[in-house]
């Protein structure tokens, strides 16, 4: 398998160079060179591990031997590691509708099915290569503590992530800070997610600066990342036949469009699934699947703060297939969207999106009266990204006797306030995090100002001697 940008200047790469780059030199994003077709027949009935294998495994073929990659898949998924067999388990809750759980690892959140098998991934190809890497990630709430927990223990990387100061959840913060390990630092940014994932990508973007460290990205623009979510897609779609033959619906609360993406990937190689973005009062993706145009507004706290977010970096790599994989229109859509906030694709980019999903906005009021209600009648917990998803989802399932899936992207304790606030109980942290308010915190806070923070990446790096030594 071979790997292509966005915007379709360089030569194709292989997994193992768009692992280790992340971003494409023209500022784009890698892509298959084409969508793998998989027997679908024969992938009914797996394990969650053995899926897996199945289906990423064309994806890095040609870099990694079959035994190998089924090693990391099996330690990447193992018991030790997710607390529940299936992973990522389908929890039936009304009538066609179901909850799959997505916060079984060990920072209780989505990110963690991909960036467990990402920190395997680079330990792997780093110590084939004897190279040291540089990750520099930014997070709006759960990337930055998944990526660290996949990351802390290697001695092949130095990982920097960049968070938005006070708008991440107390949960979400102290999964991040409280990691006391030599290779791994954390920076509160003063300023919004969109400006710590601008730094990231202004940072990729300085050839000098990327090339001294050595850099490596963890955000969901890492194909890797992509790649690993597309699983839970065919492991939930497999789960709903025992009650339906009818195609199911999933229900996507997003913001940087990686995890729906996914989902569309998942079509593309051949699953028959139907998709639809839930968006809070960040509704950029909302609008534009309204009007086919992409404009920024500005970005608003809210209750969901993990969907905080005007810069949906992964929506390119849609933009890319609905525009007919036309990298010159690709570009000029990017650079209108730099320069002007904005752009308006064609009609047919419009139709090609609707034609795979659709999206609708929420508020902070429908999350909190979502959980509410949820909570009353059937005494399950939603966090309010989750509950985001349901508010649209309950719309869906009354207009389909198809399975409707809300993907459950966190648990509930990561967002204590919000969660008391619906039904007057603080949802109590897994065993795992019960002592998380006592640990010390270790972090440091800057300006959001780029030139400052490369200079702290400069200096706190490790160099592959002094990790060797």
């Amino acid at each position: 398998m071979k790997y292509i940008s966005t915007r379709g200047q360089g030569e194709p790469q292989s997994f193992e160079q768009v692992l280790l780059s992340g971003l494409a030199p023209d500022g784009g994003l890698y892509v298959p060179e084409r969508w793998p077709a998989m027997d679908i027949a024969a992938l009914r009935g797996l394990s969650y591990i053995d899926l897996a294998s199945a289906v990423m495994y064309p994806f890095v073929e040609g870099c990694i031997d079959t035994d190998d990659f089924k090693a990391i898949i099996a330690q990447t998924y193992a018991s030790d590691v997710f607390r529940h067999a299936d992973v990522v388990p389908l929890h039936p809750l009304t009538d066609n509708h179901y909850i799959l759980e997505q916060f079984h690892g060990p920072t209780i959140a989505f990110k963690d099915v991909a960036l467990q098998l990402l920190g395997r991934l680079f330990d792997h190809v780093l110590d084939r290569r004897g190279e040291h890497i540089t990750i520099v990630g930014a997070t709006s709430g759960d990337t930055g503590s998944a990526a660290i927990e996949g990351c802390r223990h290697s001695n092949h990387l130095d990982i920097f992530i960049l968070h938005p100061k006070g708008r991440v959840s107390d949960v979400q913060r102290k999964q991040m800070t409280t990691i006391d390990a030599p290779n791994v630092h954390n920076i509160a940014i003063e300023g919004s997610f969109d400006d710590c994932q601008s730094m990231v990508k202004a940072m990729f973007a300085d050839a000098p600066f990327r090339d001294t460290v050595q850099l490596a990205a963890v955000n969901s623009i890492n194909w890797a990342r992509i790649m690993a979510q597309i699983v839970y897609y065919f492991h939930a779609a497999f789960a709903t036949e025992k009650y339906s033959d009818a195609p199911p619906t999933f229900i996507v609360p997003t913001g940087n469009f990686g995890n729906v993406f996914a989902g569309y990937c998942a079509k593309m190689m051949g699953l028959d699934i139907n998709l639809v973005v839930a968006t809070n009062e960040n509704d950029i993706l909302a609008r534009f699947f309204q009007s086919g145009e992409m404009v920024m507004n500005g970005s608003v706290a809210t209750l969901s703060p993990s969907m905080d977010i005007e810069i949906s970096s992964n929506f390119e790599r849609f933009l890319f297939d609905a525009a007919g994989r036309n990298s010159v229109k690709v570009r000029a859509f990017m650079a209108d969207f730099s320069a002007n906030g904005c752009f308006a694709p064609q009609t047919s980019v419009l139709d090609y999106a609707h034609s795979h999903m659709n999206a609708y906005k929420t508020n902070d009021a429908d999350t909190i009266a979502t959980i509410k209600s949820v909570y009353e009648a059937t005494g399950y917990t939603l966090d309010p990204h989750s509950a985001v998803g349901f508010h649209v989802a309950q719309d869906v399932a009354r207009d389909t006797a198809a399975p409707v899936i809300t993907l459950a992207t966190a648990h509930p304790a990561k967002f204590p306030d919000a969660v008391e606030q619906a039904i007057g109980e603080r949802p109590a942290l897994p065993d795992h995090l019960s002592d998380l308010f006592d640990r010390k915190e270790y972090f440091d806070t800057l300006p959001n100002d780029l030139k400052i923070v490369q200079d702290f990446v400069l200096q706190h790096r490790s160099s592959k001697e002094s990790i060797a030594s």
